[in-house]
């Protein structure tokens, strides 16, 4: 029996609000497809969390033997400033900031995107389309919704009829809102506002005079809406309906809500089987944004240069600290969160190592032993298959850490279980960890430089104490210990531990 078999899936669906089991629309293969990045800027952490959540979702689906298609998008145009019809193009306004043709930015802010990603060892994606190089495909699709009666042209703009969908196909499924209340929410139409209907969403806007980004199409010069480049991307390299689409949870709406209303208004079909949303960062309890100044780049974390770190802290041991919450629910940043998190990826990485130095000897098979170790293997599995729960996966694993240990100092013999159960430990015990939760072995850099440094400074600190130098000699064991580095003296000299 294959793993997908063993172990069946049950993801929450947001669409229905409950978790369900998970079943792809082809037995073998799954489809994915995830709302990237809106390139005119550094990615934030917020987008990480996002990414590394799907990460996540499509290393276990491979683990286990899916082959999976995962699509995740490029945004290059038609994200207007307030998330609506409104405003200027994100991207075309922090081209003219810059002074950067608009394309230039992309590409800047695109390459930084990817040198993120590879620093948390977030996997590449099979296919990464950008919005400019489907802008046929869009046009083709406006089309297709004003033929069927469900989108029209005002003054060169084209919008969707929300009002008109609504009566046969319930606007508002996923995102749970009632159209009445969407109608009576927010400002009302003004008398130069084109809509019929102040919930109607632009799929073409006209493009003005000084807009930089346009295209010809068949109702003028202009540029796709931004939720209609999702709709035509992930249905172009998925096909019309596909098994799960996933994004941060403020895409819900009404990025997502949009997208459905599109798929269904054109093609008569609900595109996407199973819809997955990732929640947000927060800072000391507070939303991470950067008007409240408690926002930082990864790069700020990994420097620790922010007013509010106290240090560094390497991409692993974030990667660790994200791994630790369901994806769905609030993660809290703070130093000792961070400080607590560092730790318990250190203490997985040294029970990775001893794990790959363990032989198997054949010896008299504890029973309950081996029982619990394969109890222990299901539990990997089954956290895994319970909504990706990464944080119930990790304290099994650190149970099996425990037990690699004991392993290790004979307090157990590795002949206590059965040879093949063993066998089955080492591989998933390493395969989740590695595969699955993509947590890497870090490499020290300039580690022998380091401990070249630390020798030279015991040696001074030796000499220091021969020549009565005691204050000295204090002083390079107190700075040594504030970079975390122990002196412990004994009758064969100085040795050191780096905490």
């Amino acid at each position: 029996m294959s793993l997908k078999e063993k172990y069946p899936i049950a993801l929450y669906n947001t669409l229905s609000g409950k978790k369900e089991t998970f079943v792809p629309l082809n037995k073998e293969s799954v489809g994915m497809y995830v709302c990237g990045p809106t390139v005119y800027s550094d990615v934030h952490l917020g987008n990480i969390r996002t990414f590394m959540s799907f990460d996540i979702v499509y290393r276990y689906l491979m683990y286990i033997g899916y082959k999976v298609r995962y699509v995740r998008n490029i945004t290059d145009v038609g994200h207007l400033e307030n998330d609506a019809d409104e405003g200027e193009d994100k991207i075309a306004k922090k081209a003219r900031i810059e002074q950067l043709e608009p394309m230039e930015l992309v590409q800047k802010y695109t390459s930084g995107f990817h040198q993120v990603l590879e620093q948390f060892n977030i996997l590449p994606v099979s296919i990464e389309p950008s919005a400019t190089g489907h802008i046929v495909e869009q046009i083709e699709m406006v089309k297709e919704l004003i033929d069927n009666g469900w989108a029209y042209e005002v003054n060169g703009s084209v919008y969707f009829d929300v009002s008109k969908y609504d009566k046969s196909h319930s606007y508002g499924r996923l995102s749970k809102r009632k159209i009445e209340e969407l109608m009576d929410s927010g400002r009302t139409l003004d008398s130069q506002d084109e809509k019929r209907n102040k919930i109607d969403f632009a799929i073409w806007k006209k493009a003005s005079p000084s807009h930089i980004m346009r295209w010809n199409s068949p109702w003028g010069e202009g540029f796709p809406g931004w939720h209609l480049e999702c709709t035509v991307m992930s249905t172009k390299y998925l096909g019309e309906q596909f098994d799960i689409h996933g994004g941060g949870m403020d895409l819900v709406f009404p990025h997502h809500e949009c997208e459905i209303a599109q798929s269904v208004g054109a093609t008569g079909k609900d595109p996407v089987s199973y819809w997955m949303h990732a929640n947000m960062l927060t800072v000391n309890g507070q939303k991470m944004s950067k008007s409240l100044g408690n926002s930082f780049l990864p790069s700020e974390l990994f420097s620790g240069k922010h007013k509010l770190l106290e240090r560094g802290f390497s991409p692993m041991a974030v990667r660790f600290f994200m791994l630790q919450s369901h994806y769905s629910s609030t993660l809290d940043f703070s130093n000792e969160a961070l400080i607590a998190a560092e730790k318990g990826y250190k203490r997985l990485m040294e029970g990775l190592k001893v794990s790959k130095n363990l032989t198997y000897s054949k010896g008299q098979v504890n029973q309950e032993l081996e029982d619990s170790v394969n109890a222990m293997i299901d539990s990997l599995f089954q956290n895994m298959g319970d909504d990706f729960n990464t944080a119930k996966t990790l304290a099994v694993l650190f149970e099996i850490t425990t037990l690699m240990n004991n392993f290790k100092a004979g307090n157990h013999s590795t002949g206590e279980i059965k040879e093949d159960t063993f066998n089955s430990l080492i591989e998933h015990y390493q395969g989740i960890i590695l595969k699955v939760l993509g947590l890497n072995e870090e490499i020290e850099s300039n580690n022998n430089l380091a401990n070249g440094v630390i020798e030279l400074l015991i040696n001074l600190r030796s000499d220091a104490k021969s020549a009565k130098n005691y204050a000295l000699s204090d002083k390079i064991r107190d700075d040594l210990k504030g970079l975390g580095v122990t002196l412990k003296d004994g009758k064969d000299g100085t040795e050191f531990t780096i905490d």
